[in-house]
């Protein structure tokens, strides 16, 4: 079983502002050493309480939305119980619970089958911690 499963932490930095980085190459340069021209399940997660995983469209705004519509939803106030570090970061420990910290992924060929317009994309509303990581585990058969 050892050999049909394979696994990689990889860092990201996000900044100091909310962010909705695109990792779907990191995702393909993974999959180019790890899978081997095999069919599997790619297992995105993100070892974090305040960041998640979407697959969504990138490039013509979509991801922008995403931020936006978050910004709508939870509100960086003083409305949350849980108040440490900045103003409103209560809302970064509820995020998961509406954007997973994970994503399961077929591979076809050794290739990531995503549609046409769909990326993997880490989302992260904690400006507090602009260092972040995500992992990325291939089972194969």
């Amino acid at each position: 079983m050892a050999e049909n499963f394979t696994s990689d932490i990889f860092d990201l930095t996000t900044g100091s502002r909310e962010a909705a980085v695109d990792i779907t190459d990191r995702c393909t340069s993974f999959l180019a050493r790890a899978a081997g021209g095999r069919d599997g399940l790619l297992n995105v997660f993100v070892p974090h309480a305040t960041a998640g995983i979407a697959i969504i469209e990138t490039g013509a705004g979509s991801d922008i939305d995403l931020l936006a519509q978050l910004r709508e939803l939870l509100p960086a106030d003083d409305r949350w119980h849980h108040r440490h570090g900045t103003p409103g970061h209560g809302r970064d420990h509820v995020l998961p619970a509406f954007i997973a910290p994970h994503a399961t992924l077929p591979v076809i060929g050794g290739a990531l089958a995503l549609g046409t317009w769909q990326s993997v994309v880490f989302v992260d509303t904690n400006v507090d911690n602009p260092h972040r990581q995500f992992r990325l585990s291939l089972l194969g058969w």
